[in-house]
């Protein structure tokens, strides 16, 4: 491989997800091979804006791959918003003699980025978000530890609500993409699943789908709601129908949970995966591109094309799901 790279940095912005260290280690230890030197930026852009970095070799990464969150640790930077913070973005990785940058995170991670690229810093994305909002991409670190996670979540109170033939509603993560609770709906046998992607769903819908099931003998009724449907607050909505069916109902919002624990051996799969591509492509010359899992192969798409790709939602797999409800 013909060798341009002498410097890497590496940051992880925006929310955690279990495989971003896995990810870390890929790219250092792949760098090192090659006689690369990498920084990594310590909170994400607002430690690349600051110039808060550390030193990575094979010794700083070592045994991380099991550990979930982020080593480098992440925050929200708004002066990455703004011009003088991009600029000052850029005079750092000047001033450090950063070839290429490597951004683990999501959409608007990615989309810093794109920024950066403009402003002729070489950068390489790799899909890191327990959503699964990245349109370009059929898989993004963190997923499958967070559906796992919430998985576990919601067998045990399926257990407790069967156990006192209660209503549960439980909301998972996800932003404003319904994956994690599609996934959920069908793992755990929800009797129903409120997406965003479908808004047009009422209260009273699942209400009288919940004194249908009672009437034909089911105990308890468990519905899946994601984050981004706004429609509903599950407190408010479990009291609602409490009052209204008389059927004692609860409801639990997983939250952060789904964020943290130790990545699943698909998440440090794809992750390794992902950061050993990353290296592999600048070293080739590429730049600019966005890691990618589609169709079963590792690939590469262009930043700023990857960012512009839409979700299209597929009613298949709902549509499974009531058929098993």
């Amino acid at each position: 491989m013909d060798n341009q790279i002498k410097k890497i940095g590496i940051l992880t912005s925006g929310g955690d997800a279990p495989g971003m260290n896995a990810s870390i280690r890929a790219i250092v230890r792949t760098a090192i091979k090659n006689n690369i030197e990498v920084v990594g930026f310590m909170r994400g852009y607002e430690g690349l804006i600051n110039c808060d970095y550390i030193n990575l070799d094979n010794k700083s990464v070592s045994e991380i791959m099991q550990r979930g969150g982020t080593i480098l640790l992440s925050a929200r930077c708004k002066e990455m918003m703004t011009d003088e913070g991009k600029q000052k973005a850029v005079k750092v990785c000047k001033d450090l003699n950063i070839d290429a940058l490597v951004v683990i995170g999501g959409d608007g991670s990615l989309t810093g980025a794109l920024h950066l690229s403009k402003l002729g810093v070489k950068v390489m994305g790799i899909p890191g978000t327990i959503d699964l909002d990245l349109a370009c991409s059929e898989y993004t670190v963190g997923f499958d530890t967070a559906v796992n996670t919430a998985m576990e979540a919601i067998n045990k109170i399926r257990d407790t609500s069967s156990s006192h033939e209660r209503c549960t509603i439980i909301e998972v993560m996800g932003r404003n993409c319904g994956a994690i609770a599609l996934w959920c709906g069908l793992i755990n046998g929800a009797e129903e699943v409120l997406i965003p992607e479908r808004p047009d769903v009422t209260e009273e819908e699942v209400i009288e789908l919940i004194e249908n099931n009672r009437k034909n003998g089911k105990i308890s009724n468990v519905i899946v709601l994601a984050e981004g449907f706004t429609k509903v607050e599950p407190h408010e909505f479990a009291k609602k129908i409490e009052k209204i069916t008389g059927i004692e109902t609860r409801a639990t919002v997983l939250g952060h949970l789904q964020r943290g624990g130790a990545p699943t051996a698909v998440d440090r799969m794809h992750a390794s995966m992902m950061g050993y591509r990353a290296v592999d492509e600048l070293l080739k010359g590429n730049i600019n591109k966005i890691m990618i899992y589609k169709n079963g192969k590792y690939d590469d798409i262009d930043l700023e094309e990857g960012l512009k790709a839409t979700r299209t939602y597929d009613n298949s797999l709902y549509e499974i799901i009531k058929t098993f409800a």
